[in-house]
């Protein structure tokens, strides 16, 4: 921290503090605000007034109080020490601030991102007189029971090692490695900080051609996405969005999961805070927090803190991507970080544009979601990051400014739907209003590995719903019995796929999950009832005497009766059904 001050206070106007008699600073700089030193960064200069956004109530401080430069952006650190830990929307380890200043934040707290004191385990990979380049291993150490932590030479360093520490247990600030560069030595612990508004570097992004697994059949079988891409999720109050993203953060088979509370009601966070370190990984049996990091930004926290968390988690994203890791993001909401940054905007006196939020809206939510992707890194290795990013628009318009600008920069659309969350119908993804434009390029790989006709299948599905909706229009007009047993079959076709198919019991052990073979083989038994229905009525059946079946009883329950280990059963389900229609069909001729 700098001791001398840059400028002093001239006027405060909530979150933001203007200061006069700047001369040093530089744009986005982190400062230190007041006698108290409050946390703040640079967001405009002009002349020798610095606008400072403050993360941390401004309530008691005054004009003419100091301001401080710390000399380097807002910046993170990374290291071992990461996951498992809940931070605020600046990188403040809540516990620890807890432990320090009891169940409120004290204004003007230092704490460090990761713990000092804390030992690891390092093993060195690289040796003495080994050229190192951005971003090679340079060591590891087993962070979790599941996740090894690579300790990683900074995107900007490069040289040859001149020491290098023996295997042993060092706290994070312990120099492991001396590195000799054009410019000198550099001395490097394990951990490094990187400023949260640059993306990191890397070689190059690569095809999107691996699916992102969630075990959830609407999304898996309708609208997927893939490890890399980008999704929104848009719903009003109620309409089960934190559901979701808690569904997927348990269930889909990213390495890591990093979940983003952006300013949500308290309780939502509590819950958040309460249940995930309770949760089990299904994959491997150990508690969920070991592969996940929470970031908690509730509504009562400061406004700018809230438009910061975003960025911090997507920095902490990037930096187990470069490790070759495969990450999740959850942001909870982007409305309410939009809604900071409407209200900074307002405060800098800035021209509105619609509703309200600033002209940059789009620019900002542009910058955010192309930071994700499946990308080499600097070291050559894979990796990706996958944001899924949730929003609340007012009263469920998803008309307004968030969400048609979210729609811009996003390939996949999860629309969640009132009246299906009012009917108890979960995950409540509408499936007339939601789409993926990833299908065709994950496809190969569902053709491959699950079943060849997997495109096939949904499209025809896809094709049924659309007719389904139209058919509805017709049956609130004059009812159903006008119409003939070939369109009441889409009906009953489409009843049976949504409740034996899309809606899914997060509380049921064997329907909160569903491996990719289930969910094929349960389409495909839902659309073989379609076409033999529809051959038998062709031929002179009617819809009641097929719905009479036995075997349809046993179609609408396979979700609970089937578990994740006997999808063979299904095979047996789709035999017998075959046979029985088989067998009705020869009493037609």
């Amino acid at each position: 921290m700098a001791e001398k001050p840059i400028g002093s206070i001239q006027r405060i106007v909530g979150p933001l503090v203007e200061a006069k008699g700047v001369t040093s600073a530089q744009m986005l700089e982190l400062v230190y605000v007041g006698d108290e030193r409050l946390v703040g960064e640079i967001i405009r200069i002009n002349h020798d007034v610095a606008h400072i956004q403050v993360y941390e109530d401004t309530t008691g401080i005054r004009p003419g109080e100091p301001v401080y430069g710390s000399g380097m952006p807002l910046s993170l650190e990374l290291g071992p020490g990461l996951i498992g830990t809940v931070y605020d929307g600046i990188q403040r380890p809540l516990e620890v601030l807890e432990a320090e200043s009891g169940s409120f934040i004290s204004r003007g707290i230092n704490i460090s991102a990761l713990s000092r004191t804390k030992k690891w385990q390092f093993k060195p990979v690289l040796k003495l007189n080994d050229t190192v380049t951005p971003g090679l291993v340079i060591g590891t150490v087993q962070e979790t029971s599941l996740i090894e932590h690579k300790v990683l030479v900074p995107p900007d360093i490069e040289g040859t090692i001149t020491n290098i520490a023996s295997a042993g247990e060092y706290p994070v600030d312990k120099v492991i490695a001396t590195i000799k560069t054009k410019t000198g030595v550099k001395e490097l612990p394990m951990f490094h900080r990187w400023p949260v508004r640059i993306g990191r570097p890397h070689k190059g992004k690569e095809e999107l051609s691996i699916p992102l697994i969630t075990g959830q059949r609407v999304i898996d079988t309708l609208f997927p996405i893939p490890k890399g891409g980008t999704v929104a999720v848009p719903g009003g109050f109620g309409t089960g969005k934190t559901m979701v993203q808690q569904a997927l953060a348990k269930w889909c088979d990213a390495d890591i999961i990093i979940f983003i509370g952006c300013g949500e009601r308290g309780n939502e966070i509590t819950d958040v805070l309460n249940e995930f370190p309770e949760l089990i990984d299904p994959r491997t049996g150990k508690a969920l927090m070991e592969r996940s990091i929470i970031i908690a930004n509730t509504s009562n926290m400061p406004v700018a803190a809230r438009e910061a968390s975003i960025y911090t988690g997507i920095t902490m994203a990037e930096y187990y991507r470069d490790m070759g890791y495969n990450v999740a993001i959850m942001a909870d909401s982007t409305s309410r970080w939009a809604e900071a940054l409407r209200e900074l905007s307002g405060r800098m006196e800035e021209m509105p544009a619609d509703e309200g939020f600033p002209a940059y809206l789009p620019t900002r939510l542009a910058g955010f979601y192309e930071r994700a992707g499946r990308v080499t890194n600097l070291a050559g290795t894979p990796g990706s990051v996958t944001v899924i990013g949730s929003v609340s628009p007012p009263g469920g318009d998803f008309s307004e400014p968030v969400t048609q600008h979210t729609k811009r920069f996003v390939r996949a659309f999860w629309a969640l739907d009132r009246q299906l969350a009012n009917a108890r119908h979960y995950p409540s993804i509408s499936w007339l209003d939601s789409y993926s434009e990833y299908v065709d390029e994950i496809a190969p790989w569902w053709e491959k590995n699950v079943d060849p006709e997997w495109r096939s299948l949904r499209n025809e599905i896809m094709e049924l719903l659309q007719q389904e909706s139209k058919l509805q229009q017709v049956v609130k007009l004059v009812g159903p019995d006008v119409l003939p047993d070939t369109q009441r079959l889409v009906l009953d076709t489409a009843t049976y796929f949504k409740n034996a198919f899309l809606q899914q019991n997060a509380f049921d052990k064997i329907d909160m999950y569903s491996v990719v073979a289930k969910q094929v083989k349960m389409l495909r038994i839902i659309l073989t009832f379609y076409h033999s229905g529809l051959k038998l009525i062709k031929k002179g059946a009617t819809l009641v005497k097929i719905k009479q079946l036995p075997i349809l009883s046993e179609m609408a329950k396979m979700k609970f009766s089937v578990a994740n280990e006997e999808v063979e059963k299904l095979d047996d389900l789709l035999d017998r059904m075959r046979k029985t229609f088989s067998e009705l069909e020869l009493t037609y001729g």
